[in-house]
C-alpha cells in the first residue's frame, strides 16, 4: 500500500462523532493504510454537534468560497480541517450553515429524519468532489462509508464523468446495516435529475429508503464490502447479483489483512 492514494468519504468518523460501526471503521481503515505508508484523505460532514474547539477545527480559506448548486439553489461551501490526535491523519469537513449548523446528525429531537437529508447528501457528494479537484489529488481508491455518503459514487460517475482526475479511481463501498426506518424526500430523484442525470438511472430513488439508496450505491461502485455482521437479505442478494468483487464481513481481528488484500486486488 506504500504511496497508494486512498480517499475516504464517510458520514461519520471517530473521534468526532460517537462510536458506531460506521465511525469506527471510518477511523480504523485509514489508520491501517496510513501505517502501511499509504497517502490518505478523509472527508465527512461538519455536523453541528461536532465540538470545533475541542477538536481544533479551522477553516481552509483557499478551499472554501465556492457555491454548489443544489436543486437550483446556490449553497456556499465551507471547508474545515482537523488532525486526529497521535495519528497524523487529517480530516476534511464539508460545511454549510443551512445544512449542517443544527446540533444533530441525521434526526431531530423526536428521532425523525431531517427533511433536507436528501439535499445534505447531494451537497456532501458534490463538496467532496469539488474539494478533491482543488487539491488536485487523484485517488487510486475511493472508499465510501455510511448512507449519507451513498450518493457520492453516482455523482462521480454521472455528473462528474468527464473529470480526468478520477479516471483511474476505483470506488469501494462498505455496506452497513444502518436502516434509518423511513424515507428521504420523495423528490430526491428529481433533484438529482436537475443536475442532468437521466431519471432512468435513478429508478431506485423514486422511493429513497435505505434499501434503495444501498442498491444505488451498489450500482455505481466497483467493489463492495459487507461491513456489518448481518446484512438484510434483499441487499445481500442484490450485492451478490452485481458480480462485483465482494468482501464478506471481517471481525476486528482479521479485517486488516483482508482489507489490505482487497485493496491490492483492485489496484494491482
Amino acid at each position: 500500500m506504500k504511496d497508494r492514494r486512498i480517499l475516504y468519504v464517510s458520514s461519520e468518523v471517530l473521534p468526532y462523532l460517537p462510536e458506531t460501526e460506521v465511525s469506527s471503521m471510518s477511523y480504523e481503515t485509514p489508520k491501517l493504510v496510513n501505517s502501511l505508508g499509504g497517502q490518505i484523505r478523509i472527508f465527512m460532514p461538519r455536523f453541528g454537534n461536532i465540538n470545533e474547539r475541542r477538536h481544533q477545527l479551522h477553516e481552509v480559506i483557499r478551499l472554501s468560497g465556492m457555491n454548489l448548486v443544489v436543486n437550483d439553489m446556490d449553497m456556499p461551501l465551507i471547508i474545515k480541517v482537523a488532525s486526529i490526535p497521535k495519528e497524523r491523519i487529517q480530516v476534511y469537513f464539508i460545511d454549510n450553515e443551512e445544512y449542517f449548523k443544527r446540533k444533530a446528525t441525521f434526526c431531530d429531537e423526536e428521532g425523525k429524519l431531517f427533511k433536507d437529508n436528501d439535499e445534505r447528501a447531494i451537497f456532501f457528494a458534490k463538496g467532496v468532489i469539488e474539494t478533491v479537484k482543488k487539491l488536485n489529488w487523484a485517488p487510486d481508491i475511493i472508499h465510501v462509508h455510511g448512507w449519507m455518503a451513498s450518493l457520492f459514487p453516482l455523482y462521480l460517475k454521472e455528473f462528474y464523468h468527464d473529470e480526468p482526475l478520477f479516471t483511474d479511481s476505483k470506488i469501494v463501498t462498505s455496506i452497513y446495516n444502518e436502516d434509518f426506518g423511513d424515507s428521504l424526500n420523495k423528490d430526491l430523484a428529481h433533484k438529482i435529475n436537475f443536475d442532468g442525470v437521466d431519471l432512468t438511472k435513478l429508478k431506485h430513488l423514486t422511493q429513497p429508503n435505505f434499501t434503495n439508496l444501498t442498491k444505488t450505491v451498489i450500482d455505481y461502485s466497483d467493489a463492495l464490502i459487507l461491513a456489518s455482521p448481518e446484512t438484510p437479505d434483499e441487499i445481500r442478494t442484490y450485492a451478490e447479483a452485481s458480480k462485483k468483487p465482494l468482501l464478506a464481513f471481517q471481525p476486528a481481528d482479521t479485517f486488516q489483512e483482508a482489507y489490505k488484500a482487497f485493496y491490492n486486488q483492485l489496484i494491482s
